[in-house]
């Protein structure tokens, strides 16, 4: 009836919007969706990385200058994490699938321009622009999936094979450019994504369904940017801490302190409005706060062990960047396995033995590899690998399960875009403290090296390539004596920092004895044999979900002689079915059955 307020309109009521056919619902189609949505990931994550092994040959065709290089390497990463958020929310706001077709083309024209990029200065802006495009992609395929994954174990699967692909993505970026470098030149790396964003942008229109949150009030423009600008100062005072030039220089202080201050006025303004951009009352979930935590302690520990490591096994043991992505595979092959079977993991274990049997494990491989040498020990480094990417990727899966469970549905863009944060905050954090720990247990061991000069000295203490350089340049027994002081001073260095690195991994399992002990699956009820819940069927508890207010709402509604709103209609009953049990009014679908 007209201004009557029915049961049905209040369930229905807050449900996120989607277009008719491919809601959450949508049967095998969200599994076409999930392969969708990860291979748009698969080639972010790959570019994240495919440049490290390109920079020689950039440098020898480009000629850029040290400072050119330098934004080279960090523009993509710099500006993705800088918009992650305002994107984000952005989706939430005007539609995930319009932001993600967006961020394809961009991505794509982005690749192009660095491909065929004739000066150092277009390579730049070609990869701020990719960074462009991976903000506006990477946290609406974790939104999109939300949305189309309502129920909690097939979400938990779908997470864990996300995760798992982006592991293998920014694992397999080295591989990849070095497969592409033995044949073609450095442009091939960003070439290889024109054709994928050709197929991308057509099949993804017609594939992924589109799903907004709640458009209540203004979108906070100002809030956006603060967040952008704040995260952009932050994140390059972190990087330049881990530079070997001036790394507590003015600038480097001066760019922490102001994406400080921009950061704590952009949590103010989000706290005192009615509509904010990110619900900041989620870190008050320890669920949500814990795993974004453990996110940026597993990468924190991590990330810049895995470039100090791939320098080993190139500077020390004399590996190819070929050689040296393969000998990373069982990494990426051991991530993949844990995420194909964390979600049974995960019902199995609960978030809380996950996330710290991850770390727990992590740790210990983190320390086996401290077996590694002066000389080539093939087994110790597969071994190690192994136990370390199954480790890691559980960690990371319960982390990113536990942390998107806790937000709506609606807002599930804004909190994707917190966990990629987080993500991109860890890794610039460990690039700087390792890298810094690196530095300090290197330097002294190629202090006092008799025949060489004093200037020749400081060089060969900024690294081991450096080092070699002037070694070259030497020749003779001092250059002899210097190269092997540093070998021997690096194998010191990657021990120590492999120590430091598996200390804030057994910090990463304490902190996470705060998550849930259980996978609470919808409505749950103990399981004595297991410890951990059991979904009770969804059916029964929509036909029960309603109270007594409702009740009575409904038999109101049937009295007035408004057949279409009752209960037992066919259109309710379709309507009802329509809404999936995470989507219903929390209201709802918190009151006790009846």
């Amino acid at each position: 009836m007209s201004g009557t307020t029915t049961a049905r309109d209040r369930r229905t009521a807050d449900v996120p919007r989607h277009r008719r056919g491919t809601g959450a619902g949508g049967g095998t189609n969200r599994w076409l969706v999930l392969i969708m949505l990860c291979v748009s990931l698969l080639l972010v994550a790959v570019d994240g990385t495919v440049l490290h092994v390109a920079v020689p040959a950039v440098s020898e065709h480009l000629r850029p200058g040290p400072i050119e290089l330098l934004w080279i390497v960090d523009a993509y990463p710099l500006v993705c994490a800088s918009l992650l958020i305002l994107f984000g929310t952005l989706g939430d706001r005007v539609g995930r699938r319009r932001i993600l077709l967006l961020g394809y083309g961009l991505f794509g024209a982005a690749s192009a321009l660095a491909a065929f990029a004739g000066s150092p200065q277009v390579l730049i802006v070609a990869r701020a622009l990719l960074g462009v495009g991976g903000a506006m992609i990477m946290p609406a395929t974790l939104s999109i999936l939300r949305q189309v994954f309502p129920d909690r174990r097939e979400r938990a699967l779908a997470i864990g094979i996300w995760s798992a692909v982006a592991g293998i993505g920014a694992a397999g970026g080295p591989l990849i450019g070095g497969l592409l470098l033995e044949h073609f030149w450095w442009g091939s790396v960003f070439l290889i994504n024109l054709p994928l964003m050709a197929v991308a942008l057509p099949v993804g229109r017609w594939l992924l369904p589109e799903s907004a949150g709640d458009q209540d009030g203004p979108w906070d423009v100002l809030g956006a940017l603060m967040a952008a600008f704040g995260l952009a100062s932050l994140v390059l005072g972190i990087k330049r801490l881990g530079s070997e030039t001036s790394p507590f220089g003015l600038l480097t202080l001066g760019c922490i302190a102001v994406g400080a201050v921009l950061l704590a006025l952009f949590v103010r303004r989000q706290r005192r409005r009615s509509h904010p951009l990110v619900d900041l009352t989620l870190f008050s979930r320890p669920a949500f706060g814990i795993s974004v935590g453990c996110i940026v302690l597993a990468l924190l520990a991590l990330v810049g062990l895995e470039l100090i490591a791939a320098q080993y096994l190139q500077l020390v043991l004399g590996l190819t960047p070929l050689q040296t992505g393969l000998r990373l595979l069982p990494l990426t092959c051991a991530a993949m396995a844990a995420g194909v079977v964390g979600s049974k993991m995960l019902h199995r274990l609960g978030p809380r033995r996950m996330v710290s049997t991850g770390f727990l494990l992590t740790a210990l491989a983190v320390a086996s590899l401290t077996l590694m040498g002066l000389t080539d020990r093939p087994w110790v480094l597969l071994g190690g690998f192994v136990v370390l990417g199954f480790g890691l990727q559980m960690t990371l899966f319960g982390s990113y399960e536990s942390m998107l469970n806790e937000a709506a549905a609606e807002s599930a863009g804004g909190a994707a875009a917190i966990g990629e944060t987080s993500y991109q905050l860890g890794a610039g954090m460990g690039i700087a403290f390792l890298g810094s720990v690196m530095n300090a247990a290197y330097a002294p061991g190629v202090s006092a090296i008799s025949g060489v000069p004093s200037g020749d000295t400081h060089a060969a203490r900024e690294s081991l390539a450096e080092a070699y350089e002037v070694a070259h340049r030497l020749g003779g027994a001092p250059g002899e004596a210097l190269r092997a002081a540093a070998r021997a001073s690096f194998v010191h260095g990657l021990h120590i920092t492999m120590a430091v690195s598996s200390g804030l991994l057994l910090l990463g399992a304490l902190a996470a004895q705060r998550l849930p002990r259980a996978m609470d699956c919808g409505t749950a009820q103990p399981d004595a044999g297991e410890g951990g819940t059991e979904r009770v069927p969804d059916a029964p508890s929509t036909e029960k979900a309603a109270s007594a207010d409702d009740a009575e709402a409904l038999a109101d509604t049937a009295a007035a002689g408004d057949p279409a709103d009752a209960e037992g209609s066919p259109d309710a009953v379709d309507d009802q079915r329509a809404v999936a049990p995470d989507q219903r009014h929390p209201a709802v679908a918190a009151e006790p059955s009846g």
